[in-house]
């Protein structure tokens, strides 16, 4: 099956499963294009744009963004919005904003940046050497602080009550767990964040129902042998050895144990001999990777089949694999509830005006420019997969940023990602837009429909 098919048949699928669980927008024409309008107002892009640059100067990593929450928590002061901090030592549950009672959603922004150092030469580029917001959160964070501003100047009209987490530690300490064991999502019905994507190109929005994002572990295990002189290798056991075998011999776990339909990653990304001279074969060598499945069960397989082949090859060589340890946070698939997912293609749809939600380009299986879009799943991992299973809904969307005459397609985690911040606005109105939609779709009882949120759901897995 060509590529181009392939991605026709899935939008095609995905999309006949939408539209058949979803109603129409609550919100009119005319309101979305009010909502897009003000957050391209002047004003409101002088903000967005004064806040993600001076968080960019400032990143900070996992469960340390202390001068991030800092500076939040002071935008949150300007616009008058009440938070309770700390949760998960520097996050922010701000609000609610809205009615005093009601239903409840919440929307999200992660906070921490890399161990990257930038290489563009940016007005406001990181100030902190080897520290660098290379996945965007810092544009995460502005464009949530953008639809905060949106939603309290509608405040008096909400049917119900919205919430903003400001989440630390994404990358690869589970800030979301940590918040939700907090008590981050009491009351909380529904949850939607946004993720920059350059890959993507710019102006395009997109989700999807079920599994959007992979489940993720890192891993490292040991080949213990007998070292010795590399012109003697007969009186060794040489761990190199066994462990360039391992490498190969973990390919197959994928390869010819796993379904041509499923997907799964096993990837070796360090092997490393320590410090040696060159005709000494060392006693050990340590191998650093990461695995990725879509589903629970393959991402289950994946840790027992690792371990056991690296065991059984290193025996066949007479060393050991020894010491294999794991992320302490492994991260499980990001699944996106059918009915959530679709209100956010409709509400993408309605802001973009570009019909119904997933529809464009042929060739390109609908993902033409400005337009909302129905993506594959990804075997990149995220976070935001602790909140699914705590809330009734939750969903995961991508917004293309990804722009080659910008010099902003460059990719997520190096050195030279830049942020296409034109497309910052349009992601404010994106997450205000949701909770309109969604908080319009609660209050008249058209959202959450379980028994038809479950089979779209169960369809979605089966088409996976």
């Amino acid at each position: 099956m060509t590529t181009r098919f392939r991605a026709l048949l899935l939008t095609g699928c995905c999309l006949a499963l939408l539209q058949s669980t979803v109603a129409e927008t609550v919100l009119t024409g005319a309101a979305f294009a009010a909502l897009l309008e003000e957050a391209r107002s002047p004003a409101s892009v002088e903000a967005i744009l004064r806040w993600r640059r001076h968080l960019h100067t400032i990143p900070e990593l996992f469960f340390e963004e202390f001068n991030t929450s800092a500076y939040v928590r002071q935008q949150l002061d300007e616009l008058g919005i009440p938070y309770t901090y700390p949760l998960g030592i520097t996050g922010i549950r701000a609000g609610p904003i809205g009615a005093a009672e009601g239903p409840v959603i919440a929307l999200r922004a992660d906070m921490d940046g890399l161990p990257i150092t930038e290489e563009l030469d940016l007005p406001y580029k990181s100030t902190t050497r080897g520290r660098m917001h290379a996945c965007g959160h810092d544009g995460h964070m502005a464009m949530l602080l953008g639809a905060a501003r949106l939603l309290k100047a509608r405040e008096a009209s909400l049917p119900g009550r919205v919430v903003l987490l400001f989440q630390p530690a994404e990358e690869g300490l589970g800030g979301a767990r940590r918040l939700i064991a907090e008590g981050a999502l009491e009351g909380v019905e529904a949850i939607h964040g946004v993720h920059v994507m350059p890959s993507m190109p710019a102006g395009t929005i997109g989700t999807r129902p079920s599994t959007i994002m992979a489940a993720s572990d890192r891993f490292a295990v040991t080949v213990r042998g007998l070292g010795g002189h590399g012109a003697l290798p007969h009186t060794t056991r040489d761990p190199v050895l066994a462990a360039s075998a391992v490498v190969m011999a973990l390919q197959a776990i994928v390869s010819r144990e796993t379904s041509p339909i499923d997907s799964a990653v096993v990837t070796v990304s360090r092997i490393n001999t320590g410090p040696g001279a060159a005709n000494v074969i060392p006693e050990s060598v340590e191998l650093v990777g990461t695995i990725r499945a879509l589903t629970a069960p393959t991402f289950e397989r994946l840790h027992t089949r690792l371990e056991q082949v690296a065991a059984g090859v290193a025996a066949a060589y007479g060393c050991t694999a020894e010491n294999v340890t794991w992320s302490a946070v492994p991260y499980p698939p990001t699944q996106n509830e059918a009915a959530m997912a679709a209100l956010v293609l409709d509400v993408a749809s309605g802001l973009l005006q570009g019909g119904q939600g997933g529809e464009g380009d042929e060739g390109q299986g609908g993902a033409g420019p400005g337009r909302a879009v129905v993506v594959e799943p990804m075997m990149a991992a995220e976070d935001f997969s602790f909140y699914g299973p705590a809330v009734k809904q939750a969903a995961f969307t991508f917004l293309g940023t990804g722009d080659p005459a910008l010099g902003t397609d460059a990719g997520l985690h190096t050195p030279r990602f830049a942020l296409d911040e034109t497309q910052l606005p349009l992601g404010a109105a994106l997450q205000a837009g949701v909770a309109l939609e969604w908080l319009q779709r609660r209050a008249g009882g058209q959202a959450g429909a379980e028994a038809g949120g479950a089979e779209a759901e169960a369809g979605a897995r089966d088409e996976l």
